[in-house]
């Protein structure tokens, strides 16, 4: 199994062990931050931003502080959040209308929180290297953004 595997799976089990019976959103989204910001190599920024009167509000996170709100369709998180769709940058002084929050990210990986067909939220992975982030990323992360999602829904 590769080394990104085995990261991803211990990852989302760390994700859901920490969250069993915790009803709390907000803390339960901060722990997985934590959590990814501690368990991913060459990262400076995870977290969440989530969808609160048609644009992205910086939800909890790990890093240096961050934009605090995102319009729809601006940016790599909004990109996410207009698409539905993974975002995965190989370098984002390339992507068009990038929202530099933190000077020092390079590359950018971002996945919609998906709930009942709509975006509620966008979990939001930065690194200061150029082509951190591929579609192995993506696989990884795609289990840990299904739980957030269905933390949300537990919370409707």
């Amino acid at each position: 199994m590769d080394n990104k595997n085995v990261i991803y799976e211990s990852l989302s089990q760390q994700v859901s062990a920490i969250t069993q019976g915790e009803p709390d959103l907000i803390a339960n989204l901060a722990n997985i931050s934590s959590i990814l910001f501690y368990g991913l190599d060459d990262i400076n920024w995870a977290g969440f931003y989530l969808l609160k009167d048609d644009e992205l509000v910086l939800g909890p996170f790990q890093g240096k502080s961050a934009c605090i709100r995102i319009p729809l369709g601006r940016g790599v998180c909004g990109t996410a959040a207009v698409e539905a769709k993974e975002q995965v940058i190989y370098d984002v002084h390339t992507f068009d209308g990038h929202i530099a929050c933190d000077a020092a990210s390079n590359s950018e990986i971002v996945l919609p929180i998906i709930s009942n067909g709509k975006v509620i939220a966008v979990l939001d992975i930065d690194s200061p290297s150029v082509g951190r982030f591929d579609q192995q990323d993506a696989k990884g992360l795609r289990p840990i953004a299904l739980h957030v999602a269905s933390l949300f829904n537990s919370v409707a």
